[in-house]
């Protein structure tokens, strides 16, 4: 049993902390919403610098320093049951018994590390305080379980690796994309965003470090987050499946022809084990998986995968051949940055195939491909018949193509095309 020393200790060293750099995100977290902010999202993405801006923010507005309690769970010194997560309040009254806890705030970072958090967080918001914020790296434990446990009384944000914008603003603040200076720079930014990522850690990181820190990102998402989390003992197996999804990003996938791979080279697996490691993988926010549109839900959920590697830097760095493929690689970060727009989107065939369908309230509302070169002239007429077939199919009047940078606009069988460089649509905060 951990004693409550340590956790005195603990709670007095992170109160007297210097926060480091916190860099605003477009995503803007309530600080006091009455209700527990769940943040989920993949390790290293920035959920913690997300609590530490709300620290700033709470400590700007005049809330002293003790009336704050931030743990991270992943300290090593942190081994505690859920029957031990009490002992952090009363490590807590006792350095400060004079505070009235109803006024205090309660940060509790990657708190999925100890089984049985959710009734130990339901118990404080029902009878200590409602200003709670938790931070967690799987998907299924900040949905499911908080809607069971916590009833209604948590609003979750998913927190991606910096967006295009973020990642622009962060290396240069004040340029135009109107500026013909600037835009040579903002085009540069673009391909090196789409082969590095935008993981914060690595946007002022020495180039010849960054595929390292990338695997080592890896590595710790299959140990700590599959092979520990849900006790996975083919290790190796686990590890050539999650390296096969991360490869085939911007890609059909198949779990089928992952098994045939498997059974070939002598692994003895069985389909419903693949198929759980696919749940576990999304679960832990590795890749995103968007189906084929349909108007029928049951057609959508069975139909055939796209998957997307959550961030386009980590899939290069893991897989030679998506680095080497800018096709793929602007695709995968045309999706990824829909997602972080908290955009609904799926893909669509219909005699050509249609990248992203923007989906709102049930009805498709944008029509969106993305394409690297359109020099070539059949990827430029596929291209353009799958866009049109599906604003036809969905009854829009218009369509966009994104490209590295071209721009250009016409019209085809009453359908008005818009060629847009993909990183002025990204980076344009009047969009």
């Amino acid at each position: 049993m951990i004693g409550k020393d340590i956790l005195k200790t603990i709670i007095t060293d992170n109160q007297q902390r210097v926060i480091p750099e916190v860099w605003e995100r477009t995503l803007k977290i309530p600080s006091d919403s009455g209700k527990i902010i769940t943040l989920a999202g993949v390790r290293r993405s920035g959920k913690t610098y997300q609590l530490f801006n709300l620290i700033n923010q709470l400590k700007a507005q005049g809330v002293s320093i003790e009336k704050i309690l931030y743990i991270n769970f992943e300290d090593e010194r942190l081994q505690l049951s859920s029957e031990e997560l009490d002992l952090i309040l009363q490590a807590y009254r006792e350095l400060y018994p004079q505070l009235d806890l109803a006024t205090c705030h309660f940060f509790f970072d990657e708190i999925q590390e100890v089984e049985g958090w959710e009734k130990f967080i339901a118990r404080i918001y029902s009878s200590i305080s409602q200003h709670i914020f938790i931070t967690g790296s799987n998907a299924k434990l900040l949905s499911k379980e908080i809607a069971t446990a916590l009833r209604g009384r948590t609003i979750t944000f998913e927190i991606y690796p910096l967006s295009f914008a973020e990642f622009v603003n962060i290396i240069s603040s004040n340029l135009n994309p109107y500026s013909s200076a600037d835009k040579a720079t903002l085009v540069n930014l673009f391909v090196r965003f789409m082969h590095q990522g935008g993981f914060p850690e690595l946007v002022k990181q020495a180039d010849e470090l960054k595929d390292k820190i990338l695997q080592e990102y890896f590595n710790v998402m299959v140990l700590r987050d599959l092979i520990e989390r849900y006790q996975i003992s083919q290790a190796t197996t686990l590890k050539y499946f999650c390296k096969r999804i991360i490869g085939a990003s911007a890609g059909e996938f198949s779990v089928n022809k992952i098994y045939n791979e498997l059974k070939s080279q002598g692994y003895q697996i069985s389909k419903d084990t693949l198929y759980a490691y696919q749940g576990f993988v999304e679960a832990i926010y590795l890749n995103r998986f968007i189906s084929k549109y349909s108007h029928s839900v049951i057609k959508t959920e069975s139909s055939q995968k796209k998957t997307y590697v959550i961030d386009q830097g980590l899939g290069a760095a893991l897989d030679y051949k998506f680095s080497q493929d800018n096709g793929r690689l602007l695709e995968t970060t045309v999706a990824l940055e829909l997602l972080k727009q908290d955009k609904q989107i799926a893909y669509q065939q219909n005699g050509g195939e249609c990248d992203f369908v923007v989906i709102e309230k049930g009805k498709v509302v944008d029509a969106i491909q993305a394409t690297y070169d359109f020099s070539d002239t059949p990827t430029k007429e596929r291209e353009i018949k799958g866009l049109v077939s599906a604003c036809q199919k969905f009854g829009l009047n218009k369509g966009i193509i994104l490209s590295l940078d071209h721009d250009e606009e016409f019209e085809v069988d009453g359908i008005q095309v818009s060629i847009i460089p993909v990183w002025r649509y990204f980076f344009n905060k009047d969009r």
